[in-house]
């Protein structure tokens, strides 16, 4: 949703109440790299869909050089790095929804937000903490056993496809100011703004991209 992770309930329609009472700083220019500080830094949405197309990119780009048996190995109580792609594909999906439905829906049932957006280092050390004191997927959120039959390709495409999608939605469903006057539920940190949400997906694809290049040192032992 982690050592493993975006955990439990879908993105229903149990948005919480958050809050957002802005005064916004001047927004960081550039794109964002992992070596570079975020702390304080505001992205815009059209930053926010610049990281997204990167991290999917470097993702799938990385995931396609592994070797099929590797790709499916599946380690005992790990996820495989098939696992972790459907991991990916599975929450990409889910979250798509906080940005499709209407607007006067999301309002109705969660309210106005009453704090304004994490930058995004507060919204990672938030999960990581979170993380730390034992947070980890459940309900639909955890994969099951992949058989190398499903295909590597055909696993990478439907992860393509989920993140290019839910990127869409962002782009032409969602303005920029939308993204700090609307919330929806996340199962490990409770109630985050929309734009904290991208920003959740921006480092959640970073975070098992991690993971697999773990799997890939522990097989090479």
């Amino acid at each position: 949703m982690i050592c493993e992770i975006q955990g439990g309930a879908a993105f229903s329609l149990v948005f919480l109440k958050l809050d957002c009472c802005l005064k916004r700083g001047k927004r960081g220019a550039g794109s964002i790299t992992r070596g570079k500080s975020l702390k304080q830094m505001e992205m815009s949405k059209e930053e926010i869909i610049k990281q997204l197309r990167g991290v999917t990119a470097e993702f799938i780009n990385s995931s396609s050089a592994i070797e099929v048996d590797t790709f499916f190995h599946q380690p005992k109580e790990k996820w495989s790095i098939a696992q972790n792609v459907n991991h990916l594909t599975i929450s990409a999906n889910a979250t798509r929804l906080a940005f499709l439905l209407p607007k006067f829906i999301i309002r109705l049932y969660t309210g106005k937000p009453n704090r304004a957006s994490r930058s995004y280092d507060e919204l990672v050390n938030k999960y990581k903490l979170k993380l730390q004191q034992g947070g980890k997927a459940g309900g639909r959120y955890i994969p099951k056993t992949i058989s190398p039959a499903t295909g590597k390709e055909n696993l990478l495409q439907a992860f393509a496809t989920s993140m290019d999608k839910l990127i869409n939605a962002i782009e032409k469903k969602t303005t920029d100011p939308q993204l700090d006057h609307f919330i929806a539920p996340h199962p490990l940190l409770g109630k985050i703004t929309l734009r904290e949400l991208c920003y959740f997906t921006i480092y959640h694809t970073i975070h098992h991209l991690a993971i697999i290049n773990e799997r890939l040192r522990e097989q090479a032992v």
